[in-house]
């Protein structure tokens, strides 16, 4: 089986390094036609060859400088006097070749160009002196640099290029997680208490409104919340209305259980440690961890009650989210679904460790763990066992 590479060259440079070189060439042809001494076809066709290889010098540089190189010696050997059009054609394949080419390459030609200079000062020591052929071989060198030069320039470009491609696919894993986050959190609250409201309108009109308070709730927090991410993609950010509220964290664990206790969810929360303020980062991530692991309870436990034990260490931050639902997780949830698979990116994005499964005396449990570093994050001071129980408040 045959197979065919095919090789895209810009054409418009080439059209122009053809222009280029036809340019030249006619001058050069011009200049030997006015030259004094012996000269005949051979003196016009190597002349032509200084020069004109150079309207393919970005199809085969190396081949193109070659050419130029080879017919700049049988110029001198020839007898026909320095060289012809002062070396351009020369300057310019040094300068693609360094352009195009690898360093190791570009020196072979420099070496080789710079014998040519030298041939050239020998074979015409009368009409040369040793400080021209000097000055050939610096700009020579010159046109050398200066291609590498624009050779690391467009490599730090397509770096760059790269480097904010990555940035850009980043962005949008961290959006689509936010927006998985947020999504599956309010909208099984809101779906949650929808049927509750249905179920109970016509027995239970309190229980009803309070179903239905909670669904206006959360679909405010929700738009809030997509508003927040959704201005991380505004263009103009000039807008004096855009929304700045902080990001949710830690902090806000107690207005989370009390949520999901408003949903149906009895919630347990306790805090031990040296308690500190995170970066948001992690303090994001930990949060939604939280938020995550809740609304999976919500959703397929089955009646439930779930815990959740967040300990300050010394070094480690640690988050168990613990319930005693009997219902176990259908397969869409299981610990390698897409809710528990970003949870587990979420932490290994800041450096951290999650696992989620069955508890040891049922139910399931998923366990965070957080590097802390003390050395760059405030601590205040030690707080003994902060224990919140939301549940005894207000159960439905």
């Amino acid at each position: 089986m045959t197979s065919v590479v095919i090789v895209q060259v810009p054409l418009k440079p080439v059209l122009a390094d053809v222009l280029l070189a036809a340019v030249l060439t006619g001058l050069t042809v011009v200049t030997a036609s006015q030259a004094e001494g012996p000269g005949g076809w051979d003196l016009y066709a190597l002349s032509v060859l200084t020069v004109a290889p150079i309207a393919l010098r970005q199809i085969a540089p190396v081949v193109t400088t070659t050419v130029v190189v080879a017919a700049l010696a049988a110029y001198n050997l020839a007898g026909f006097g320095i060289l012809p059009n002062g070396g351009l054609g020369l300057m310019i394949g040094m300068f693609t070749v360094a352009t195009l080419r690898p360093r190791t390459v570009a020196a072979l030609i420099f070496l080789t160009s710079s014998s040519v200079m030298a041939l050239a000062y020998v074979t015409n020591s009368g009409e040369m002196v040793w400080s021209q052929a000097l000055e050939g071989m610096l700009i020579l060198f010159g046109a050398w640099m200066l291609g590498e030069g624009t050779k690391r320039w467009a490599q730090r470009a397509e770096r760059l290029a790269a480097e904010a491609a990555e940035a850009v696919a980043a962005e949008r894993v961290r959006i689509a997680r936010e927006l998985h986050d947020i999504v599956a959190h309010h909208m099984s609250v809101i779906s949650l208490q929808a049927g509750v409201a249905e179920y109970v309108v016509d027995v239970d009109l309190p229980t009803a409104k309070k179903a239905i308070a909670t669904v206006g709730e959360s679909s405010r927090e929700a738009l809030l919340d997509m508003r927040r991410l959704l201005d991380v993609l505004r263009v103009d950010h000039a807008d004096e209305d855009a929304d700045f509220t902080p990001q949710p964290g830690l902090a806000m664990l107690e207005e989370l259980a009390h949520r999901m206790r408003g949903a149906g969810l009895p919630v347990d929360v306790s805090v031990t440690g040296a308690v500190r303020a995170l970066p948001p980062g992690p303090d994001l991530c930990a949060y939604r961890v939280v938020q995550e692991s809740l609304t999976n309870v919500l959703k397929h436990a089955g009646p439930a009650t779930a815990r959740v034990a967040a300990d300050y260490g010394v070094r480690t931050l640690t988050i168990k989210i613990v319930d005693d639902g009997r219902k176990p997780l259908p397969q869409a949830e299981s610990p390698t679904a897409h809710g528990i698979r970003g949870m587990r990116e979420r932490a290994e994005l800041y450096g951290g460790v999650l696992t989620a499964g069955p508890a040891p005396d049922g139910g399931f449990a998923v366990v965070l763990r957080l590097p802390l570093e003390e050395a760059d994050w405030p601590a205040p001071p030690r707080r003994d066992t902060d224990r919140t129980d939301l549940t005894k408040e207000g159960r439905p």
